[in-house]
């Protein structure tokens, strides 16, 4: 098979494949805006993060308060953490959030939603079905 067939056969596959499927760039995290004023940590953006996670700001609070080892509060669309804590630091606990519980750990969408039976959670996933089980918070 020559070169030019084996590129046309290769863009012609290319084109009937969906956009969908073929765009990667769907899910990106977003970087948290904080500021460290005195003793405190403040992340300015912290609804806007909640918001492009599909997930509820009380339990992100709780997550990163407890990997904080401290007080955090959510007054409006920011959160208010004591400590002084560097923007890396928050970036890599909200990629460790979103590992744990948003990406799906059967095919890695992020069309989870955290659902509780008795007193077991569980990660479901819209986009494959799946069902694993998450701890709580």
């Amino acid at each position: 098979m020559d070169e030019k067939r084996y590129t046309d056969l290769l863009e012609r596959a290319y084109s009937k494949i969906p956009p969908m499927i073929s765009k990667t760039d769907r899910f990106e995290i977003l970087s948290p805006n904080n500021a460290i004023i005195g003793n405190r940590t403040i992340i300015h953006n912290f609804r806007d993060v909640c918001d492009r996670i599909h997930r509820d700001q009380q339990h992100l609070l709780r997550f990163l308060s407890k990997e904080l080892a401290t007080a955090g509060t959510v007054e409006g669309s920011r959160a208010i953490f004591q400590g002084k804590f560097p923007s890396s630091l928050l970036e890599k606990l909200i990629e460790r959030y979103v590992n744990e519980f948003v990406l799906c750990p059967v095919c890695h969408q992020p069309d989870t939603k955290i659902t509780r039976e008795g007193r077991f959670h569980f990660l479901i996933c819209d986009a494959c079905g799946a069902k694993s089980s998450c701890r709580a918070l």
